[in-house]
């Protein structure tokens, strides 16, 4: 199989780390992944230890690829909020693109045993959730500086504990709350 990375290299057969099958590029050194494979030595080996990482060049491909096996355009998949770095992945045959150091990163983000995971619905909506709940978190702590966001999400936070939460609400939000006519 060619490369559709670097577009110069071939997909030789190999393994990732010794563990689990992978077609590496000859000239780039990126990997094509195929998930059942993962999978398939994940089951085995639950329990595996994918020990420290040692720091790696990391290298992305930003522009859209094409996977190697249908011709599809692949999906670029978020790790987690808090990481811009993405993988290419082909839901057409269920493969997945590492570019060189991709794995060490995983490794280094402590998902490398949770690979098959990342590619879910599930654990993408929840990387969105939480970017959302960052970029919020971010432009309230702007808006109110850090002390007084501070205090209103622990008042928040002891409000919605309360049962008689929408008494307290709207005397709180009352204009006179001991004014007689309303």
């Amino acid at each position: 199989m060619k490369c559709t990375s670097c577009k110069q290299g071939e997909l030789k057969p190999s393994f990732i780390d010794g563990l689990f099958r992978a077609h590496t590029c000859d000239t780039c050194q990126g990997n094509w992944v195929f998930v059942e494979d993962y999978v398939a030595w994940l089951a085995n080996n639950r329990d595996h230890d994918f020990g420290e990482n040692q720091p790696v060049e990391l290298s992305e491909t930003t522009s859209a690829m094409i996977c190697p096996v249908s011709g599809a355009i692949m999906q670029k998949i978020k790790l987690a909020a808090d990481i811009q770095h993405k993988l290419d992945y082909s839901p057409a045959v269920a493969g997945i693109w590492l570019d060189k150091g991709e794995w060490e990163l995983l490794k280094e983000h402590k998902l490398a045993g949770s690979l098959n995971k990342v590619l879910t619905r599930q654990w993408q909506k929840q990387i969105r959730a939480d970017h959302a709940k960052q970029t919020f978190n971010d432009l309230y702590e702007k808006k109110f500086g850090a002390e007084r966001y501070q205090k209103l999400k622990e008042f928040r936070e002891w409000l919605v504990q309360q049962e008689d939460k929408s008494v307290l609400r709207a005397y709180l939000f009352a204009d006179d709350p001991y004014a007689a006519d309303k």
